[in-house]
């Protein structure tokens, strides 16, 4: 970790996967997330399981199911085609229903240039 920069990203608190920024190394530590171990190398901008997903789970990222688990994944454990498929479910299309208007202090923070 550089600058104290995290290794990789959780997009929504209820995703159980993160996005590894740069290629981890197996027995990389991600201290981040408790010191959470990488089981194995995890390429660039691929995930990373941060709790236990049980076999037939949902692997959520986004805040959205993205597939499911084919088998247990374990913490620190690649999550990609070789353990995630996709299944049935009941989708709900409430397009923009988490969106907040950004407070005025926010926007007064903005400046545009020509």
């Amino acid at each position: 970790m550089t600058n104290g920069e995290s290794l990789a990203l959780r997009l929504h608190p209820d995703d159980n996967v993160a996005i590894a920024r740069h290629a981890l190394p197996g027995g990389s530590v991600l201290s981040e997330y408790a010191g959470m171990v990488v089981g194995a190398d995890i390429p660039a901008a691929h995930k990373v399981a941060i709790s236990d997903i049980r076999q037939s789970e949902p692997v959520r990222r986004y805040g959205q199911i993205i597939g499911f688990a084919t088998q247990p994944i374990r913490r620190g454990e690649h999550v990609h085609m070789h353990n995630l498929a996709m299944g049935a479910f009941e989708r709900d299309y409430a397009f923009g229903a988490d969106a907040r208007q950004p407070s005025l202090t926010t926007l007064a923070s903005f400046t545009f240039s020509v």
